[in-house]
């Protein structure tokens, strides 16, 4: 495998000492992403990956659904590549053999938002396991994804720093959408819910009601993406080549800076952080 990965990276590189990016001859199938539902919901996908198109003639098509499901297409061979936020997880698909490698490409930050009035007292906290205990201790309405996604994840992370295991008040004060971010929000702001989102869904969307950022910062609260190629020794289907050829573009100057650039109400969604291998 090692050989094999090698001799692609050497004929990419090749390809890309001039030009910046690989213009590899595009496939009949388009180049298909497992990503998750904040980079698709905050509109990020939708702004940077025509300029892949242009720049490479591959075209791409977009899966969008929480993290644990992209890595599920990605064990199961049904993608190329992945653009997903569970740094643990990754790390796990690709020890696993699931993954050729995993690349930074950018990172964000989760926020807590929740009713203006904020009845837990959340913007008084020090923390985010603090800020979670408030909620579970006033028993306020709390929705949570519930999908296994990275966002659910993290949730559950701080969850677990608090020593409080939420689900044992399902369906009382802890709902769960078993949903998008989207949807998790659109629940949240029927019910004026605290919910836990990535700033870039919350910042793009557009049924926020009554709820506001009661809580931001802490560093439990980071939120870093990366890409995966899928392992072509174990799936010799995929698309390597034009994979490769993505994950180079992302990770390079031109996709990073297209992340840089993008924004919503002249505010930063996403930081680029690749380093080149």
């Amino acid at each position: 495998m090692v050989v094999r990965i090698a001799s692609l990276f050497a004929a990419l590189f090749l390809a890309t000492s001039f030009v910046g990016v690989a213009f590899v001859e595009a496939q009949g199938t388009p180049l298909t992403l497992a990503s998750t539902t904040s980079t698709e919901n905050s509109g990020l996908l939708g702004d940077i990956l025509p300029r892949f198109t242009k720049d490479t003639g591959i075209a791409i098509q977009v899966v969008a659904v929480g993290t644990g499901a992209a890595l599920n297409l990605g064990r199961s061979g049904d993608v190329d590549v992945l653009l997903v936020h569970a740094r643990e997880d990754e790390d796990a698909f690709v020890a696993a053999g699931y993954g050729a490698f995993r690349r930074d490409v950018m990172f964000n930050d989760f926020v807590i938002v929740g009713p203006d009035n904020d009845p837990a007292g959340l913007r008084a906290q020090a923390d985010a396991a603090s800020a979670f205990g408030k909620i579970a201790a006033n028993e306020s309405e709390f929705v949570s994804r519930g999908d296994n996604s990275g966002t659910h994840k993290a949730e559950m992370r701080i969850w677990k720093s608090t020593n409080i295991d939420p689900v044992i008040a399902s369906g009382r004060w802890y709902k769960e959408s078993g949903s998008g971010m989207g949807a998790t929000l659109n629940l949240s702001a029927g019910l004026n819910a605290y919910t836990l989102s990535d700033r870039g869904t919350w910042l793009s969307f557009r049924n926020q009601g009554d709820l506001k950022i009661v809580f931001e910062g802490d560093p439990p609260l980071n939120n870093p993406y990366g890409i995966i190629l899928v392992n072509p020794e174990r799936h010799p289907y995929i698309q390597a080549e034009n994979a490769l050829a993505f994950i180079d573009w992302i990770t390079g100057p031109r996709g990073q800076d297209a992340i840089a650039a993008f924004r919503i109400a002249e505010e930063q969604l996403f930081f680029p952080n690749a380093a080149r291998p």
